[in-house]
């Protein structure tokens, strides 16, 4: 693991110079600062945390049905969970075509899927493979989008051609993405504006980069071209959406790793309206104004945005998403329901489950639980881990298990929530 002393050289201060010069309107990137290179400073022995703590691997096969852990979830009364669907191993992102087709990207798995059928004739097909993280999907006019850390699909007419999908057309050029892995699996989405937002993650665990090129979300035309910042001093957002009633731009973000069990929370995060191109913080400021301790610098919190929400430490929330149904109460109207995949950075275990951020006029937001059950504090296990949330028509979500390539439906039954008081 590389790490640098605290003379960081000319190159970086530039890069500095760089990141503070900016205001904060949406703008292109410049580009990068001569002779720049990021470097990890890590510091694993000094967090006081075991150093046998490593990223949870995918299973790569199938979990049959019997074996997918509905019967733990706990949800508030008057909800219920049931198995959408399953055979999808790495199941993650979801998004949904005009025809009712839901397709499903995977990380380390590689693969694209396609469900269709009806609840329990489900269909499964893999509609590509072989592809490096292909985790952000997007779906519009027709055609899927698919980003696989730098490389760009566009698969036109696809529900037509589900059993043969054929050569798609090849954006890779146009959208020009860094080549870098590391917090580069996209999350992607079509924005109110019609514009293609994009993550571009942190390529480290916790360095001074290139503000220029990582730590951002960008958008696009759906083409590739007019990209445009819209927040900076991102570390790794695998969640997005737009407020319903306010337009504003809210996103996940995971903190940084081994510094210390409890050490920084992750974020949720929001755009206030005229602030695209803010600074969130990252790398040099984490959570609710907290200087980091291994890479230093004077009013490392100066101009940031802070969090609408603390999210807890390494917890990792994902997928993000505003409900707008009318199935459940109406006191979840215009929450967010974010998927917390959990933590592997922390000697007690957190997250593995589904929380909700309700936002108050402040700006800020009241983080509250929703769906739990996954993970028992008592053994210090976890049996499933949601990645992302998306609402279906009839007003229930659904909720991707990568850990066991599964999606849960959640509905709201009012006679069952009368019958249990």
């Amino acid at each position: 693991m590389k790490r640098i002393g605290s003379h960081h050289g000319t190159a970086l201060m530039a890069a500095i110079g760089l990141f503070t010069a900016f205001n904060l309107s949406a703008q292109t990137a410049p580009s990068a600062p001569p002779g720049f290179s990021a470097m990890d400073l890590s510091r694993p022995e000094a967090s006081n945390q075991s150093l046998q703590l490593a990223p949870i691997p995918v299973p790569p096969l199938v979990t049959p049905p019997e074996k997918i852990p509905v019967s733990r979830i706990t949800l508030p009364q008057g909800f219920r969970a049931e198995i959408w669907s399953w055979g999808h191993p790495g199941a993650r992102t979801m998004v949904m075509g005009d025809r009712g087709t839901m397709f499903m990207g995977t990380r380390g798995i590689g693969r694209v899927y396609a469900i269709t059928g009806t609840t329990g004739k489900r269909q499964v097909r893999t509609i590509a493979s072989g592809l490096n993280q292909p985790n952000g999907l997007a779906f519009k006019d027709g055609s899927l989008y698919v980003f696989a850390i730098n490389r760009v699909f566009r698969y036109d007419g696809i529900e037509d051609k589900l059993d043969n999908p054929g050569q798609p057309v090849d954006l890779t050029a146009q959208f020009n993405l860094p080549t870098e892995v590391h917090h580069n699996w996209k999350y992607v989405a079509f924005g109110p504006d019609g514009k293609l937002y994009v993550q571009i993650g942190a390529n480290c665990n916790i360095c001074e980069f290139n503000p220029g090129i990582h730590g951002q979300i960008r958008r696009y035309n759906a083409d590739g071209s007019g990209m445009e910042i819209v927040a900076r001093g991102v570390r790794d957002t695998q969640g997005f959406d737009w407020h319903p009633a306010t337009g504003e731009l809210w996103f996940t973000d995971n903190g940084r790793d081994w510094a210390g069990n409890d050490g920084f929370e992750d974020e949720v995060n929001r755009i206030p309206k005229g602030m695209e191109g803010a600074n969130f913080g990252f790398p040099y400021c984490h959570a609710n104004g907290q200087p980091d301790p291994d890479l230093k610098r004077p009013n490392p919190c100066a101009g940031v945005i802070m969090p609408a929400a603390l999210n807890g430490a390494h917890t990792a929330g994902l997928g993000l998403r505003f409900y707008t149904g009318a199935m459940f109460p109406t006191s979840y109207r215009n929450v967010a329901f974010i998927a917390r995949h959990g933590s592997w950075n922390r000697e007690k275990k957190s997250g593995y489950d589904v929380v909700i951020a309700r936002p108050l006029p402040d700006g800020t937001a009241r983080m509250e639980p929703f769906l739990g059950g996954l993970m028992d504090n008592t053994k210090n296990e976890f049996y499933g881990r949601p990645a992302h949330v998306f609402q279906l028509q009839d007003g229930s979500i659904l909720v991707s298990d990568e850990q066991n390539g599964a999606v849960y439906r959640i509905s709201y039954d009012a006679e069952l929530h009368a019958s249990a008081r």
